[in-house]
């Protein structure tokens, strides 16, 4: 069966001298991964440039049977980039993010709304001239709306401790692992309250945005069985020192 999908590249790569394992992030399945044939030819060879982390693509797939991984037999870019393949900080938050979504994102999600979600963010990162040192962290909070663990912002109180386990704040927390301190509460409920339009009024030093990057990780951990460590998590950090 042949068909069409829209789908948001998560990662690509080579296992063997000809194909090519394509992790997506689809609009119509949720999570997919499909494989490509490729060659040596200058045509496959610029093909394949298209594939990059975020990359907003419409594949056309064939699948033999229900459940086969898919096999890309034509790839078309839906939305140029302008800026993420060519901006330092973009291209590194955008290869940050990519991997965070691989680890973060399951494929019984509600598939649509999530795929939306991802794409209108990505299109906003590549269009906005300054003021995104924040985006990765409003990104990841907000996701969190659309895979089941979003806390109430509302039940937050000045001195409160944030519940990482149970997602809510609490008013006396004890003092252990797994709960955090008001000072690190108040942070993160600002980043909660955020959105992409308001985030640059909220100035952070660098310390403050990878502590807050610390915190939103541990948050995935309890929550998103299985979710592993990071390889492009010390890059990011070295981009913001």
């Amino acid at each position: 069966m042949r068909f069409c999908s829209n789908v948001i590249i998560l990662r690509a790569f080579m296992f063997s001298d000809t194909k090519m394992m394509v992790d997506t992030l689809s609009k119509e399945e949720g999570r997919m991964s499909c494989v490509m044939s490729v060659s040596s030819s200058k045509k496959s060879k610029g093909k394949r440039q298209i594939f990059q982390p975020l990359s907003i693509l419409e594949l056309e797939l064939e699948r033999k049977t229900p459940g086969q991984i898919a096999t890309i037999k034509d790839a078309h870019i839906i939305v140029p980039f302008t800026s993420i393949p060519f901006h330092p900080y973009k291209l590194t938050i955008s290869i940050f993010l990519a991997e965070f979504l691989s680890n973060a994102t399951r494929s019984e999600q509600d598939t649509a709304l999530l795929y939306d979600y991802v794409s209108e963010s990505i299109q906003w990162f590549d269009n906005v001239k300054e003021g995104f040192s924040n985006f990765h962290l409003v990104f990841m909070m907000r996701l969190t709306r659309f895979i089941g663990f979003y806390p109430n912002v509302d039940d937050y109180t000045d001195g409160c401790s944030f519940d990482l386990q149970n997602g809510c704040f609490v008013k006396f927390a004890p003092q252990q692992r797994g709960f955090l301190s008001p000072e690190d509460t108040k942070k993160m409920q600002l980043i909660m309250r955020m959105n992409y339009e308001t985030m640059r009024f909220f100035k952070m030093s660098h310390t403050e945005r990878n502590r807050c990057l610390d915190v939103i990780l541990d948050f995935y951990r309890l929550h998103v069985p299985g979710f592993r460590e990071m390889k492009s998590l010390s890059v990011l950090r070295d981009m913001f020192s």
